[in-house]
C-alpha cells in the first residue's frame, strides 16, 4: 500500500473547513507529515500529482504537457540528471531562461508544516525565486517529505557537512491571493503556477 492510499482511500481526513477556520499560528493539527503537506500544498494552490511508479509520472508529465499544450516548448533546467532521466520523454531541454517559460526541477525537501517546497543551489543555482518562470514543474519524492523547516536544515547539514549549498529558500505561494500578496514574509517570491510529481520510494 502506498504511503498516500490513505488519502484517497478512506481513513480519517481533515477537512478543508477546519484548516480555513485555523489561524496560521495556532498550534499544528495532529497528522501525519505526508496527510499535512498535501493539505497544505494544495491549500497554497498547488497542482499534486501522486505516482506509485516511473510509469505514472510519465504519463503524469505527458498529461501536463498536453492539458497546458506545451508540445513545442523547452524546459528550462538547472540539474542535467533530470534531462537524462527524463530523455526518453520527448522533451526539448535549455539552459536558456529566455527560451523558455517552463522551469522544471527537482528539490532538497518537502515542508509539511506549510505545504513548502525547499530548494537551494543544486535546484537553481544563484538564482532569485521572481528570476524563474512563472511553470514549474518539481520532481520529488516521498523520502524527501519532513514536518518542518529546521527538521529539512538538519539533514542539509548532515547530508553536506563542509560543502553546505547556499541560495536555500522556499517556493510556497502558487497562486496571487490577496494575502501571500501583502504578506512581507514573501517579498521576492513570486507567485507561481506549480505542478509537484510525487513519486512513492518508500
Amino acid at each position: 500500500m502506498g504511503v498516500f492510499d490513505k488519502l484517497f482511500g478512506g481513513g480519517k481526513k481533515v477537512s478543508k473547513e477546519t484548516l480555513e477556520t485555523r489561524g496560521e499560528h495556532m498550534p499544528d493539527l495532529k497528522i501525519p507529515v505526508d496527510e499535512k503537506f498535501t493539505i497544505y500544498f494544495k491549500k497554497n494552490g498547488g497542482k499534486f500529482i501522486y505516482c506509485e511508479d516511473e510509469l505514472e509520472v510519465s504519463e503524469a508529465l505527458r498529461n501536463i504537457i498536453s492539458e497546458n499544450n506545451w508540445h513545442q516548448h523547452f524546459f528550462y533546467t538547472l540539474d542535467p540528471r533530470l534531462e537524462s532521466r527524463f530523455a526518453s520523454e520527448n522533451i526539448d531541454f535549455t539552459q536558456n531562461r529566455k527560451e523558455s517559460d517552463i522551469f522544471f526541477t527537482t528539490c532538497e525537501h518537502l515542508v509539511a508544516h506549510n505545504g513548502s517546497i525547499l530548494v537551494c543551489s543544486n535546484q537553481i543555482k544563484e538564482k532569485k525565486l521572481d528570476e524563474l518562470p512563472s511553470n514549474l514543474i518539481v520532481f520529488a519524492t516521498t523520502s524527501q517529505l519532513v514536518d518542518s523547516i529546521s527538521e529539512a536544515l538538519k539533514i542539509i547539514k548532515e547530508k553536506y557537512k563542509k560543502n553546505i549549498p547556499n541560495n536555500i529558500t522556499t517556493l510556497k505561494h502558487f497562486q496571487p491571493t490577496p494575502e501571500n500578496k501583502n504578506d512581507f514574509l514573501s517579498y521576492g517570491s513570486a507567485s507561481k503556477n506549480v505542478y509537484l510529481l510525487l513519486l512513492e520510494d518508500y
